[in-house]
């Protein structure tokens, strides 16, 4: 059985801003170019900030890795949405 990308949100808390930053355009599907360009970096520094979020969220996957990035608002809005005043 494959990791569940959702699971252990929490571990979103491990990445820097940076990796924070490029987590989210990981999940429109856009090549490691495209972000480059994007994020004003080269696309060799793009590569290392998505191997480093596949660790840090214990992944195997680019893919598990957009899912998770796209979990992660909805999971926040989720959260705000059953809070008790």
């Amino acid at each position: 059985m494959g990791a569940d990308p959702v699971r252990g949100l929490w571990k979103l808390r491990r990445l820097t801003d940076r990796e924070r930053e490029v987590l989210p355009l990981v999940g429109t599907g856009a090549g490691n170019r495209h972000l480059a360009r994007e994020l004003g970096i080269t696309e060799r520094t793009v590569k290392a900030h998505i191997a480093r979020i596949v660790e840090k969220l214990e992944q195997q996957t680019r893919l598990q890795v957009a899912v998770a990035g796209c979990a992660r608002p909805r999971a926040a809005v989720l959260r705000s949405a059953v809070r008790v005043p």
